[in-house]
């Protein structure tokens, strides 16, 4: 690259005040990835990619516009500023929009202490191998009739945000993934399963062949799987599938929804949505996670947040447009990108674990559902009316008795999450450490 992310940032404010723009933010992202695909014990697919791509927004006045770019020359950095000055001048005006005020900008800038760079970059050969690793042991379960692949992968990423009231901040991160995909029986009767890591630092992650037993073993327990009765059941999300229906509320809360009036969580705040005891807790900076920060999108510093405390929703997840919207401060919850304006968004949240295990949840539930798949979705957005096709197990006297699938769970999100009991079964190092959650009474349609 000519210039650091740094300075390609600092290029297009320059550029977008000499343009005529009366404010401007810029960020500037580069990467590189690593990805190998293995099917049937033969290499499929091998994939490397280098990027640098930059955008730059500008305000003219109560007007703004979003220019992106993947060349970083001095011209074509030129060319954007005069055509996102141009753009701005014929966009409506828009009295929420605008940089942050200094005094609100992060000064804890320091990334070292979240520690999100694995300074070792894998041989793509090992990355295959890995990967043939992770597809042998899954095909040496008894009952895996195939392997549908392995894909080993490694990434990293850099970023840097600037903007024309004085922040200017970047951070690196890496991840390295594996993940494995196995089928047990044949025809119409195949089913499938699946197993995956994924971290920054490679010593976290685990083994490749434990990866791939645990996708053999998981697809070899759904052979045979047949329709669940038809009636209103308990149904317990197994953990790798509980964090959707966390992820409902989240996006219930996003002050983009409220703001439009599109959201079922409406005058809800100071309202209990989950249980009494339960919070959800934001925390954006957690070492060695990915997606942890310091600072979001708009420069604003990032802390831990109470998004549900004793199970009474405390507000918005908002950035600083949407909260000027809705007369409230942004949580410094900004995500952006290249290409466009900055919007609220989450990074990693923790919902309050139970003292069961989920086996104990299924004992407790007797007679119903376990849910570790699901397919498509009907959410509507102003009611929380929720429907989603599912498989998983059917459970007898507390015990799974028989793989099903073709199903559809029903019910309202709203009702749904004031009921459910957590297990203690969440995985720390996920952006969503849910674990698996039971809940009573609700419609499945099956045979």
């Amino acid at each position: 690259m000519t210039h650091s992310l740094g300075d390609l940032t600092q290029k297009m404010l320059e550029a977008a005040r000499a343009a005529g723009a009366d404010a401007a933010d810029a960020v500037a992202i580069d990467g590189t990835s690593v990805s190998i695909d293995v099917r049937a014990g033969a290499l499929e697919e091998a994939q490397r990619s280098e990027a640098t791509d930059i955008g730059l927004r500008v305000f003219v006045g109560q007007k703004s516009a979003n220019v992106s770019a993947s060349d970083t020359s001095d011209r074509t950095i030129d060319e954007m500023a005069a055509r996102a000055v141009a753009m701005a001048g014929e966009a409506p005006d828009d009295p929420h929009a605008g940089l942050a005020d200094p005094d609100q900008l992060a000064t804890d800038l320091d990334y070292a202490r979240l520690d999100l760079v694995d300074p070792n970059e894998p041989d793509p050969a090992w990355l295959e191998d890995q990967a043939r690793e992770a597809e042998d042991a899954a095909l040496s379960v008894a009952g895996v009739a195939q392997a549908q692949g392995a894909t080993a992968s490694y990434g990293r990423r850099r970023v840097h945000l600037a903007a024309t009231n004085g922040f200017s901040g970047g951070y690196e991160s890496t991840g390295h993934s594996l993940s494995c995909v196995a089928i047990s029986g044949s025809g119409t009767e195949m089913e499938r399963d699946y197993d995956y890591d994924s971290r920054v630092h490679l010593s976290d992650r685990r083994a490749a062949a434990e990866i791939g037993r645990i996708a053999g073993e998981r697809a070899a327990e759904r052979h045979g799987a047949r329709k669940p009765k038809t009636g209103t059941y308990p149904v317990v999300f197994d953990e790798r599938i509980a964090s959707s229906l966390i992820g409902h509320l989240l996006q219930a809360s996003n002050g983009a929804m409220v703001a439009r009036g599109s959201s079922w969580l409406l005058d809800k705040v100071g309202e209990r949505v989950l249980p009494e005891g339960i919070d959800l807790l934001e925390t954006p900076q957690r070492p060695r996670k990915s997606g942890s920060r310091l600072f979001d999108g708009e420069g604003l510093p990032t802390n831990d947040r109470m998004i549900v405390e004793d199970g009474v929703l405390t507000g918005w997840t908002l950035d600083l447009a949407t909260g000027r919207k809705l007369g409230l401060p942004s949580t410094g919850n900004a995500a952006r990108g290249t290409s466009g304006a900055p919007s609220p968004s989450v990074t990693h949240v923790t919902l309050t674990q139970g003292r069961q295990s989920r086996a104990e949840l299924l004992s407790d539930m007797g007679t119903g559902l376990l849910i570790t798949s699901m397919i498509g979705s009907t959410i509507n957005p102003n009611t929380g009316d929720y429907s989603r096709g599912a498989s998983g197990f059917w459970v007898e006297n507390g015990e799974l008795a028989y793989p099903v699938n073709e199903c559809t769970v029903a019910g309202n999100l709203h009702d749904m999450l004031a009921r459910i009991v957590p297990a203690n079964d969440a995985r720390d190092h996920l952006s969503r450490v849910v674990p698996s959650l039971m809940i009573d009474g609700l419609t499945l349609a099956g045979a």
